[in-house]
């Protein structure tokens, strides 16, 4: 088996997140979770109170000989308002920022760069603030809230919010995407 690594990410609802990343080729799993913040164990409803710290975030667990941690970043930037404080759509609150939990130097330097790439490029109106910051503890969300999209696409959340990013996101990353699956019964 390939060798494997993890990068964590928050960019606002989990749910968003681990739909996109999980149809990236070289991702091997893609799971929902809490991180950066200081009670350890947290539910969805006590990270939901803004008080514990911590950040909606995916685990990504990825094959680094068929998709580079850059192509993660690149995908991270680009399905998310990474200029908004504690903020993503009509999701507010600390548990809704943009951050990356690097994972040692290298996806740190990795992280850096790019930032710094596109406040450069001006590829958004307003000034990057993702925080950058070293990987925490890691909690897994609940049950429930994993593979939500796959589980509920007629949720009307999935469909205003997640359907028409995925749309987006699967127009602009065509060459990076597995194969669909058939549909399930």
């Amino acid at each position: 088996m390939a060798e494997t690594e993890t990068a964590v990410f928050g960019s606002g609802c989990f749910w968003c997140s681990e739909a996109v990343f999980s149809e990236l080729v070289g991702v091997t799993k893609v799971e929902p979770g809490y991180s950066g913040g200081s009670v350890p164990h947290p539910s969805y409803e006590q990270v939901c109170t803004d008080r514990t710290g911590h950040a909606e975030v995916v685990r990504v667990t990825f094959d680094p000989s068929a998709i580079s941690y850059r192509d993660l970043l690149e995908v991270f930037f680009s399905t998310h308002d990474p200029t908004t404080v504690d903020r993503q759509g009509a999701d507010v609150g600390t548990q809704y920022r943009s951050a990356i939990f690097y994972a040692g130097e290298e996806q740190k330097r990795e992280a850096k760069a790019i930032m710094e790439e596109l406040a450069r490029d001006k590829v958004f109106r307003h000034p990057i603030v993702t925080q950058l910051v070293p990987a925490a503890t890691f909690y897994p969300a609940e049950d429930y809230h994993k593979d939500y999209y796959r589980r509920n696409p007629g949720q009307g959340y999935c469909q205003a919010v997640i359907a028409p990013k995925l749309a987006k996101f699967r127009a602009h990353y065509q060459a990076k995407l597995k194969p669909a699956r058939p549909a399930e019964a």
